[in-house]
């Protein structure tokens, strides 16, 4: 969301609170500002409509009726009773475990999830304290260009489809999933959900999925079943498939890549692209999840073999080289 719709939002809720009355559209439009800037009326009520639409989705109670019986327009405002935060009483430990995961979220589409909840405990009076030290200080990081839409799309009820690779054999496969969450397990991620081309559940790590995931039907079509646990269920997958370890060929120029280089064996020599450089093989448990790493050397380091590791490092390089969205 851009700072001037933040703004924009802020200033029509403060205005929506601030009166008893209905506001028409019209008032609204001289009142917050943000909205005169509309270079016209049909301008100023599509974004007003996609505010509305916004407030709605934040849960904000946005009531809609006329003060006087003469009124000839709707009006809006926001019932201050509906709308401040209820009671909310939490033990010490409680209390701790929600500091301790703000704390450890470090992706962009949790991290803000995480401090606003905190936000919504303080303005409850809830005494949150982030600075008390703790044993657990690593990062729960998503990386995978993935979870952004799936995790949309979990929450908004929509079945997704995408192009998923598989390791063994090497190929790649449309999927059309009805998905039900998102979860880590052993540091990877995985989508869970009904799987409409199996007719079954099940699980796809997020960094096998290729290119982009598309949207698929209506919103509030998917609903997870109640009786399924997403973490067991990606544990019991992938303790019935046990992982085979592979062996990478790579290309790595003269006197670069040292942190793969302490892990390889030196088979060969060749020049690429006119830079000398030596052939090497890498042991890998998990061939496909190791480009995060090696995609890290950028043009230093070239995948030979197997085709689904340098599939896949191309299009992490592909993805940095286009930069954020």
């Amino acid at each position: 969301m851009s700072v001037a719709r933040a703004e924009r939002l802020v200033n029509l809720v403060l205005c929506l609170l601030s009166t008893r009355q209905y506001l028409s559209a019209e008032k609204i439009r001289g009142i917050v500002p943000g909205y005169s800037d509309a270079p016209s009326d049909e301008a100023f009520f599509r974004t007003f409509e996609r505010d509305k639409t916004e407030l709605r989705e934040l849960g904000i109670p946005l009531e809609v009726g006329r003060t006087k019986v003469v009124d000839t327009v709707d009006g809006y405002r926001i019932a201050r009773r509906d709308y401040e935060l209820g009671e909310i009483d939490l033990e010490p430990d409680e209390a701790a475990a929600v500091a301790l995961a703000v704390r450890l979220w470090d992706s962009p589409e949790l991290t803000g999830a995480a401090h606003g909840a905190l936000l919504k405990l303080r303005a409850a009076g809830v005494d949150v304290d982030q600075s008390a030290p703790t044993v657990v200080e690593s990062k729960v990081r998503t990386t995978e260009p993935a979870f952004g839409p799936l995790l949309a799309a979990v929450q908004a009820g929509q079945a997704v489809a995408f192009d998923y690779r598989r390791p063994s054999p090497a190929e790649l496969r449309q999927r059309q999933l009805e998905p039900w969450g998102v979860v880590s397990w052993r540091s990877r991620w995985y989508v869970v959900g009904h799987d409409r081309d199996r007719g079954a559940p099940r699980c796809f790590r997020l960094s096998r999925i290729v290119g982009e995931v598309r949207k698929v039907g209506k919103p509030g079509a998917v609903r997870r079943p109640d009786d399924v646990n997403l973490m067991a269920f990606v544990a019991n997958t992938n303790n019935a498939e046990p992982p085979q370890s592979a062996t990478a060929s790579l290309w790595i120029a003269a006197g670069r890549g040292a942190g793969l280089r302490r892990r390889a064996r030196v088979v060969g020599e060749r020049e690429v692209d006119g830079i000398a450089g030596d052939l090497v093989e890498l042991d890998l448990l998990y061939p496909d999840t190791a480009a995060g790493w090696i995609a890290g050397y950028g043009a230093d380091v070239l995948v030979l073999e197997p085709e689904v590791l340098a599939k896949s490092v191309r299009e992490r390089l592909l993805a940095a080289a286009r930069g954020p969205m």
